[in-house]
């Protein structure tokens, strides 16, 4: 935890004029100063710097406050990496509590080693040559930081030389112990640095010259070095991510330097392991389409299953692509093959089909056993994805099986005549909007209801941010269970094992994904409807973005701060 009085330090040292002035072309005007808004499209400047309030003010999409929230959403960061976003650039140290006393030194370290690889590349004939083999220009050298680590005894040695005691060395894993004796973890290997996403070196990855029988190794986990948070070259990628909205994963630290030095500059790459939950946060930022870009060998195809269950699971858009003919990105640049990487970057396979694809591929569909194998497979894949996605690909699905679609399409009880209680009015879609296009899929219906049967308590959660209005086929079910009422529907509901129950987990997260599609349709209604007086339309078009923004961040927006404008 960063002290706050090292916070307050910190403000008191920075000038919003200067932070701002790194990302916006800004002119003096009067006693503030004008520019473009980053936030916005926009062709003449809104965006108002204050000097005097150390401030900013864009009057055209309405965001504003400090520099603290100028690097947060410019960055996408949140409050702890943006103070140190703004430390780095004005190199303030910070102080840190309740764990992190050290952090400044272990910063230290691994920065001073990390200057040492560099220096050492510059020495290392054999390590150059294998770049330049590879392809790797001089640019991609710099631009990467990469170096080179020699034997152990000349790191234990130079470590000496700079005052650097092992214990801490060990504590940021330059060094290893064993049997209390020293050793260099990196020996003889092309040095990669890993930064964290706002930019600060954490560790190193190795690429061995020699035969050890491990090509790549990473640094140990430590206080500031997590694999599974971490993504290779994101410090790099992360700003035309956000401008691109595109980001690629690929599998090793060559194929970022690689397709970095091609022009893709989005791309990133796991630290030796597969996508993990861990990874999703970094994922979000920006909201872009990720691609997961892999080999296409028996196990990168194993890979790029497991990345496209967790990312099809959470929502993301994107798909997958696989490298065929033995060939890795980094192999297609050094060919000069760019316009092909480009094709497969533009055509990925969505990341559900490519699931379906893959089930359907690992089963003997000609035996009746394998069939239903394949069946059950699917059935239990797609329980696992939103219902707008099921609704999409139920019938891939069964067109790849050769079943009738009825049988993987979830199954839901014939609604009857809705039933309303006309004592609570429910929230009323913006004026002309057709209530039609705002209404909760059928497929999600059942399954909220049975899950609120099941688990009576989650009931709050459901009324506090949705209302009976927004089911379209359970309704009337939906009412009589909120009003305690005895229904037919409710009990085939609940007697309807084909109906999926949720977790809490589940339920909150297919409540943001529908609310987020519910707000942003509602959204692009306001903004086509040319009735509505420009200043009420101004209005809801900010409302909704806050909610969906709100959304999007993980909150679930309360029934009450909507119910008046909806």
């Amino acid at each position: 935890m960063i002290d706050n009085n090292s916070i307050e330090q910190l403000k008191q040292t920075i000038d919003i004029v200067d932070v701002v002035g790194n990302y916006v072309e800004l002119k003096k005007n009067g006693s503030n100063f004008k520019g473009l808004c980053p936030f916005h499209d926009e062709k003449t400047p809104s965006f108002i710097v204050s000097p005097s309030r150390q401030s900013f003010k864009c009057f055209g999409c309405g965001i504003g406050g400090d520099a603290i929230k100028f690097v947060m959403e410019y960055e996408k960061l949140n409050y702890p990496e943006a103070i140190e976003k703004l430390a780095q650039m004005v190199n303030f140290s910070l102080r840190y509590t309740q764990g992190r006393e050290g952090a400044g030194e272990e910063k230290r370290i691994l920065e001073t080693v990390g200057q040492w690889y560099r220096a050492n590349l510059e020495r290392a004939d054999h390590a150059k040559a294998y770049l330049a083999r590879r392809g790797v220009s001089l640019a991609s050298v710099e631009k990467f930081a990469l170096g080179y680590a020699p034997s152990s005894n000349e790191v234990l040695a130079y470590l000496q030389k700079s005052l650097i005691p092992f214990p801490k060395a060990a504590e940021v894993g330059i060094l290893g112990e064993e049997r209390g004796r020293y050793y260099a973890r990196l020996v003889e290997r092309v040095i990669f640095p890993i930064h964290s996403p706002t930019g600060m070196l954490v560790g190193f990855g190795g690429r061995t010259l020699g035969d050890h029988p491990a090509k790549y190794i990473n640094s140990p986990q430590t206080k500031l070095f997590n694999k599974s948070r971490l993504l290779y070259g994101y410090h790099l990628a992360k700003e035309q991510i956000y401008r691109k909205k595109r980001l690629v994963v690929v599998e090793g630290y060559m194929d970022v330097i690689m397709l970095h030095q091609a022009g893709f500059t989005t791309a990133v790459a796991t630290l030796g392991t597969a996508l993990t939950p861990d990874h999703l946060p970094l994922l979000k930022k920006g909201e872009p389409e990720v691609i997961v870009a892999y080999d296409g060998d028996k196990a990168g195809v194993a890979a790029a299953m497991k990345a496209a269950q967790l990312l099809g699971a959470h929502n993301f858009e994107g798909g997958v692509v696989l490298f065929g003919g033995g060939m890795d990105p980094a192999d297609m640049v050094q060919k000069g093959e760019i316009e092909a990487i480009e094709g497969l970057f533009a055509r990925p396979i969505p990341f559900a089909q490519f699931v379906i694809d893959q089930i359907v591929a690992s089963h003997d569909l000609g035996s009746p056993r394998g069939k239903e194998n394949a069946f059950n497979a699917l059935k239990n894949y797609l329980s696992t994805l939103s219902p707008f996605v099921v609704e999409k690909y139920a019938p891939y699905a069964a067109l790849r099986l050769g079943v009738n679609p009825a049988m993987l399409a979830p199954r839901n009880a014939r609604p009857e005549a809705p039933r309303y209680d006309h004592r609570r009015r429910p929230p009323q879609a913006p004026q002309s909007t057709p209530s039609s296009v705002l209404t909760l899929s059928d497929v999600a219906e059942g399954s909220i209801i049975k899950t609120l049967l099941k688990t009576p308590s989650l009931v709050d959660m459901v009324l506090d941010t949705m209302d009976a209005s927004m089911f379209a086929v359970h309704r009337g079910a939906f009412e009589a269970l909120v009003q305690g009422r005895e229904n037919d529907e409710l009990l085939r509901i609940d007697m309807d094992d084909a109906i999926k129950t949720y977790t809490e987990e589940e339920l909150k997260r297919q409540l943001l994904y529908f609310l987020q599609r519910y707000y942003k349709r509602a959204l692009d209604i306001i903004k086509k409807d040319d009735r509505l007086p420009l200043e009420q339309k101004i209005f809801h078009i900010r409302k909704y973005q806050d909610y969906i923004n709100r959304l999007k961040r993980g909150e679930l927006v309360p029934y009450e701060t909507h119910e008046t404008t909806l």
